[in-house]
């Protein structure tokens, strides 16, 4: 009887002691940081990725410092590699991949379900000359979105805090026409993933203005995910935009091809809004000019909705 209660003792202790592990483990992760995000797009927007064109040198040095960054972190490949070579990419200087990242969900029902939190990390390569400058950078376009996504996935693979599962993407020749998340939504419908939602950040970092929410939602009618993100944050996170209709951006980014192939909510957060940035496609797409205390805050409040999304009960979001 002795040994009896002294296992269970023991039991208990190790139980707590493996909880309190736990606890201390999800504590010690901090928020993203005004230095870490900086540190991320100044390097992806650098010049010595030459604007990170699909199937270059630059891109897949951007990839292997992806790569290594969800390593760091936790963060598990989704296939055998985290590099998955683009089946629809046709170049003559080289092949072009995703970098596919995974943190498995902790229940054993929810974990079924998937998330896809993506966005793409490729550029044009060069543009226009302004005096000696022909790179375009692409540091609003896409590193900002690049960043966001890669602070997600250093959250929840440190914390393991999410019920569902989650795969983070990161999307090669979207300049060229959605190839990468036309490539990856194809293959996961043909594995049958079971996918809840796609939720997609697009050019993040500058801020609105004068609007009264942080960031617009493309495809804002079609589903309830702008009111879903905006009662977890229990604030006016997402707000619709008119013109990202006229110019129809939710057809137009690496949201659509998750719509086409799955019917889930699939769509696109994003913070520029035709007025705050003068820089699209060209040569001045520089990190000197993101705000990189917008794109830390804008993060941090994405980072629990992100975790109430994967954590609730039911699938709340849902096409009109």
């Amino acid at each position: 009887m002795k040994k009896t209660f002294y296992f269970l003792g023991l039991l208990a202790v190790v139980s707590c002691s493996s909880v309190a592990q736990n606890t201390a483990v999800k504590e010690s992760v901090t928020e993203a940081t005004e230095a870490d995000i900086k540190k991320i797009v100044s390097f992806l927007a650098s010049d010595d990725l030459q604007g990170r064109m699909s199937g270059s040198d630059g891109i897949a040095e951007a990839a292997t410092f992806i790569e290594n960054n969800f390593k760091a972190n936790g963060v598990k490949p989704f296939f055998k590699t985290y590099k998955d070579t683009l089946s629809n990419f046709e170049s003559s200087k080289g092949v072009a991949y995703n970098v596919v990242g995974f943190v498995e969900g902790n229940d054993p029902k929810l974990k079924k379900e998937f998330i896809i939190i993506g966005a793409h990390y490729d550029h044009i390569g060069t543009a226009k000359a302004d005096g000696d400058d022909v790179i375009a950078n692409g540091a609003n376009d896409n590193a900002s979105g690049t960043a966001a996504v890669m602070d997600f996935a250093r959250y929840f693979g440190k914390t393991k805090s999410n019920k569902r599962s989650i795969i983070f993407a990161l999307f090669s020749a979207e300049e060229m026409g959605l190839l990468g998340s036309k490539h990856l939504a194809k293959k996961l419908k043909g594995d049958n993933l079971n996918l809840y939602t796609m939720l997609n950040f697009e050019m993040i970092g500058i801020p609105m203005q004068n609007k009264d929410y942080l960031a617009y939602l493309t495809g804002f009618n079609k589903s309830n995910l702008a009111s879903v993100t905006n009662t977890y944050a229990s604030e006016k996170i997402a707000g619709f935009l008119p013109k990202a209709g006229d110019f129809r951006l939710f057809m137009r980014s690496d949201n659509y091809p998750f719509h086409n192939e799955f019917n889930v909510p699939s769509q696109t957060y994003s913070t520029f809004d035709f007025t705050n940035f003068d820089h699209y496609h060209k040569v001045g797409d520089e990190p000197s000019v993101m705000d990189f205390n917008h794109m830390a805050s804008l993060i941090n409040k994405f980072t629990p909705i992100i975790k109430s999304i994967a954590n609730s009960d039911t699938k709340e979001i849902q096409y009109n």
